[in-house]
Order: structure tokens, then sequence, then C-alpha cells
């Protein structure tokens, strides 16, 4: 019995812990960007998107299409960093718990 409350009070601080890391991926904010930075974006560590930064010089509207397409590459960038500190915050959460591979907890 005393097996069984040790591991509900392991189970107790690893949810909050995990409770903990969500509300810091809430505040952690990455920048991706394409074109060489002409275009940046940045978002939350959960994916949110909070803003874009345009440079003036792709204002072209016979450039419209590469405009999007740096847009896309630099959500896609920032998206790509949000999910590494993601990852790597979990890492340091569970580490030495015996999860089975590839368990996604977020």
């Amino acid at each position: 019995m005393k097996d069984i409350m040790g591991l509900m009070k392991q189970a107790q601080a690893m949810q909050q812990k995990l409770q903990d890391a969500q509300a810091e991926l809430d505040t952690l904010e990455v920048d991706g960007t394409a074109g060489g930075g002409v275009v940046t974006v940045k978002v939350t560590g959960k994916g949110n998107l909070k803003s874009i930064n345009i440079d003036p010089s792709l204002m072209n509207p016979d450039e419209k299409e590469i405009l999007e397409d740096l847009v896309v590459a630099a959500m896609n960038d920032a998206r790509g960093k949000a999910e590494r500190a993601a990852q790597e915050r979990m890492e340091s959460i569970t580490k030495g718990l015996p999860l089975p591979p590839g368990l996604k907890l977020f």
C-alpha cells in the first residue's frame, strides 16, 4: 500500500509539472524567418501566431505569391522552433521516468 501512495504522489507531482509546462509554453515566444529575414513571424510555444513583420521591399503587387510563400515558410520555421522548445521542456520534466518511446504528453 505504501508503494501505491508513493506512486500517486509522483503522479500528482508530474501532473503539476505538466500544467506548469503548458502555462510556460503559452508565454514562450519564438521567431521564424524566411527570405533572409524579410519576413518574420512570432508564435507562442503552442504555435499560436502573435505577429508578422514584412519588409516594405516586398510590398510589390507583382510579387504577391512570393510574399505568401515567405509567410508560410516563416510560420513553418517558427512552428518547428516552438515544437522543439516544447519537446525539450517535456524531456526535462519526464527525465528518468519509464515512459514508452514516442509517447506525447503535449
